[in-house]
């Protein structure tokens, strides 16, 4: 029989991007040597490579290659060449913006988990933490992000939030749906006392609730919910929310991994699906051989599952778990006896080879 292809497109992107990418396709071709399957790679530019490169954060031969790809990986963008520039017209993040736009990808899911190795590590006690498992919905194509902006005169600015019903309705069913695969729980989290877009947000969802019998959905404000994150954040099972709750809530919700380089997401919709750490281009780390590539081999682990090959998904998921609780990790993870880069993926890669010849 032969093997199954799979036609990957890779964006490294900014700073750390390229190392982790790398360490990536190293993991992936250990499933390849496993499994009954190829990955074909095509690397297109996004972000400040790609802006020096062509004068577009995101050129017209990325779109293509990402467009006809099964799955995108990304690395990172960013650049602090244009953080420090306010003047700039062109900046690496529109690249991130532009592909959500043309690859449709109106859903970002970050799970959040906590991992048994690194439990001191989250400045949060460890009591609160042990068996937190949680996955953020987060809304990505519309609202105040993608909503008209601008400014009048010097002193005055504006940027609109615009939902409509059908936007609301399509990520709700997937955070539905998985709920019915997890533990049958929802929170929907808005600020539906003052705005009238989180108003829209909770009638639909309260509508869409009875089609999903077994879900038991509870509603917090964004600010309650922000607290609760920490204070009791086993509490949650599925989060379901708009893009800039959903853009802050996340990125508090990642310390709870003891490092935000543990932490992975998928972005889909429409079109293909991108996956990629929740981390940033860490240029201060870029071409030291230091950064935790984990977030990214999980994120392929996500990208796994979406191809249908469940059982690979696993044993990455297991080969990391396996070096984290070994302490085979780099120095955000392992102080005293820090990893580099390549080696940790060297290590998962060995992991998931091993089993081959067991």
């Amino acid at each position: 029989m032969a093997k199954s292809t799979k036609n990957i497109t890779v964006l490294p992107g900014d700073g750390i991007g390229p190392e982790i990418v790398s360490e990536a396709q190293k993991v992936l071709a250990a499933v390849a040597g496993k499994y009954d399957v190829e990955f074909n790679y095509t690397e297109g530019l996004i972000g400040a490579v790609a802006i020096d490169a062509t004068g577009s954060a995101l050129p017209e031969d990325t779109i293509a290659a990402c467009q006809s790809a099964d799955a995108v990986i990304l690395g990172a963008v960013g650049d602090p060449r244009f953080d420090n520039d306010p003047k700039a017209k062109v900046r690496p993040e529109q690249g991130l913006l532009a592909i959500r736009k043309a690859l449709g990808l109106f859903c970002n899911i970050r799970p959040i988990r906590t991992f048994d190795a690194l439990l001191d590590q989250a400045p949060i006690k460890a009591d609160r933490l042990q068996g937190v498992d949680f996955v953020i919905y987060r809304e990505l194509t519309g609202g105040i992000y993608f909503g008209e902006k601008g400014t009048i005169g010097e002193d005055k600015a504006f940027d609109n939030c615009v939902y409509e019903r059908s936007e609301i309705e399509r990520i709700a069913h997937l955070a539905f749906e998985a709920a019915t695969k997890r533990c049958n729980k929802l929170t929907l989290v808005d600020k539906a006392n003052v705005l009238e877009t989180s108003r829209l947000w909770r009638k639909v969802v309260q509508e869409l609730s009875a089609q999903y019998p077994s879900v038991e959905v509870d509603y917090l404000f964004v600010d309650n919910a922000a607290m609760q994150v920490i204070l009791n954040p086993a509490q949650f099972d599925v989060v379901l929310t708009e893009n800039m709750f959903g853009d802050i809530i996340s990125d508090e919700a990642s310390i709870i991994s003891g490092s935000l380089g543990m932490l992975p997401s998928a972005s889909v919709g429409t079109g293909s699906s991108l996956f990629e750490p929740i981390h940033g281009s860490y240029p201060q780390a870029a071409g030291k051989n230091i950064a935790n590539p984990m977030a990214t081999i999980l994120s392929v682990a996500m990208m796994l599952d979406h191809l249908d090959l469940p059982e690979a998904a696993k044993d990455v998921r297991k080969a990391v778990d396996d070096a984290l609780n070994s302490g085979f990790a780099t120095i955000d993870v392992n102080k005293d006896e820090p990893q580099s880069t390549s080696a940790v993926g060297d290590r998962i890669a060995d992991l998931i080879s091993a089993e081959v010849s067991a």
